[in-house]
């Protein structure tokens, strides 16, 4: 497995203990982007778990359905938002776990194509630690499909495989951010409302290969398969940990109170 060039580093992990909002988390990525590639930040691993969302690709918004799927979406629960990578809509909740991966990079787009190979197999890794049966590769139906998705495979049912991870990609002139989507807990709200807003947008898709890691090992909650993950990271960057509130003022660029998570 080829590195991307993270091997030997050292990773400021920041944990944000709770969502922003849907919109303010994801602006909040690309804020810590545009610091990482002109030196401000050091490369940074941000861990949270974000507030029901529907991710829907930049092509999602040109079909016809796309107003009755973001108001499916929205009937549900989640909020609907247009994400900048590329992809079909996606679902998360608080039962996710989102991990943005930031680096500078003099030629980010020259890696764009391993990094995805690379952080699949160091997803795939991770819950292989944790006891789930995973691999990388798009499987037949899935949601938002894509190459190099991480599905894991029913114990119970060996031909029944389940996307895990979705992953995506920004790459900007100095840098780049992998965004991971780790579907751990509560799948059933996750399915319904992606059965609902695929269907307005007239996109077939199997709803079976929706799920969670805790449908195929009961018992793996957020908090293990983040601890699994930080394990499987080790192997490759050196790790550092600092406080999201005060980590490159991130309290005053997520709106928060010094001191405050």
């Amino acid at each position: 497995m080829r590195d991307a060039g993270i091997r030997g580093q050292q990773l400021t992990v920041v944990r944000q203990e709770r969502s922003l909002g849907a919109a303010a988390d994801l602006d909040l990525a690309l804020e810590l982007l545009a610091r990482v590639k002109t030196g401000r930040t050091g490369p940074t691993l941000r861990l949270y778990r974000p507030a029901p969302t529907v991710a829907f690709g930049q092509r999602d918004t040109r079909l016809p359905g796309f107003e009755a799927a973001a108001q499916a979406c929205r009937d549900r629960g989640f909020e609907p938002l247009v994400r900048k990578a590329g992809g079909r809509a996606a679902a998360y909740h608080q039962g996710t776990l989102v991990v943005d991966h930031i680096e500078p990079h003099a030629d980010a787009i020259a890696g764009s194509k391993t990094r995805f190979g690379f952080f699949g197999e160091l997803l795939a890794e991770a819950l292989r630690s944790a006891g789930v049966q995973a691999a990388v590769g798009e499987i037949p139906g899935e949601y938002c499909p894509g190459e190099f998705s991480v599905h894991g495979t029913d114990p119970a049912d060996p031909a029944h495989l389940v996307k895990l991870v979705g992953t995506a990609q920004r790459v900007v002139s100095g840098g780049w951010l992998f965004s991971s989507v780790i579907v751990v807990e509560d799948s059933a709200p996750i399915r319904s409302v992606l059965t609902e807003s695929y269907a307005a947008l007239g996109l077939d898709w199997d709803p079976a290969t929706a799920g969670a890691v805790n449908d195929l090992v009961p018992g793996l909650d957020v908090q293990a398969v983040e601890a699994a993950l930080l394990s499987t990271y080790e192997g490759y960057a050196s790790l550092r940990f600092a406080d999201f509130s005060s980590y490159a003022g991130l309290d005053s660029a997520a709106g928060l109170d010094s001191g405050k998570a």
